[in-house]
């Protein structure tokens, strides 16, 4: 299976792909840009919000608001007015957030990646009473892999240096995390895990950075496809479409010598393939106003 290209954009570090069914248009960053996008798959509308500090990830609300996870912090952006809240203050340092995303109830994680890669930070979780809190005790260099069963019931998350996907079992009402599991061993394979998402069947889709791939898993971890992509750093897949049954992949080209994108130009481009199983939308951040 054979991605293709729909937008050359020549993003340095394109990720957190989110798409909005009520317009139909898809949502990522750039994030060290940095950059908000907003794209019309229909009219290859490109739309562009600077950001002040670097963007690692996006996720809807109940609103036209959407949540940001800047390296300063939390925020509800406002797209049309630009106006912005502060929702929790950044508690890393010499780091920024990473990979994030609502849980089937609406409480937004996030992740953190140091600067010099280094595993010292956590994951961490939004309430809707707008506290910020520790919710994955651990040694985290480069968070990633994030998502949920479509039941809620299992967690899914990657540090992508040790090259290991973990499960756990996750209480939908108290939002704890227990019985950690391998899921997915790459440590043998020169594929990262990266950016994930789960399909309406409970399976596992996840971004191999550095193959040029998303491979599809089942939930009990085979191996079912893969799509390639024109493009060696794939970051992170999402469905959309009418019926959640496009698979849109963003890629990034930093780091890409000339060599490497004369070998791969449309590095750092949006792409999309048609799927047989749908997806499901991302869950709104519950926000508790």
């Amino acid at each position: 299976m054979d991605a293709t290209c729909i937008l050359d954009g020549k993003f340095d570090l394109a990720e957190s792909p989110v798409w909005s069914a009520t317009d139909q248009k898809l949502w990522f960053v750039d994030i060290h840009t940095p950059n908000l996008h907003r794209l019309d798959p229909a009219t290859q509308k490109l739309e562009t919000w600077p950001m002040p500090s670097a963007l690692g990830s996006i996720a809807p609300t109940r609103g036209h608001e959407l949540l940001l996870a800047r390296r300063d912090g939390i925020w509800l952006f406002d797209p049309v007015t630009e106006n912005e809240t502060l929702l929790a203050a950044s508690p890393l340092e010499d780091a920024r957030f990473n990979d994030g995303r609502c849980d089937r109830q609406g409480r937004f994680w996030t992740g953190g990646m140091t600067d010099d890669r280094q595993p010292d930070t956590a994951l961490y979780r939004l309430d809707g009473d707008r506290v910020l809190r520790q919710g994955l005790v651990g040694a985290i260099a480069i968070s990633n892999g994030l998502a949920w069963s479509p039941d809620g019931a299992t967690m899914y998350h990657a540090d992508t240096p040790t090259g290991c996907v973990y499960a756990y079992d996750y209480d939908v009402k108290t939002a704890a995390i227990s019985n950690r599991r391998l899921f997915l061993d790459l440590r043998e394979s020169d594929e990262r895990p990266d950016g994930a998402t789960v399909d309406s069947a409970g399976n596992y889709w996840i971004a191999l950075y550095g193959a040029g791939t998303v491979a599809q898993f089942s939930p009990e971890g085979k191996r079912l496809r893969d799509v390639r992509v024109s493009a060696n750093a794939t970051t992170m897949p999402c469905f959309g479409g009418p019926d959640f049954k496009t698979l849109y992949i963003t890629t990034a080209r930093q780091r890409h010598t000339a060599e490497d994108l004369a070998k791969t130009p449309l590095a750092g481009g949006i792409f999309a393939i048609p799927v047989d199983v749908p997806g499901l939308p991302e869950v709104p951040f519950t926000s508790g106003e």
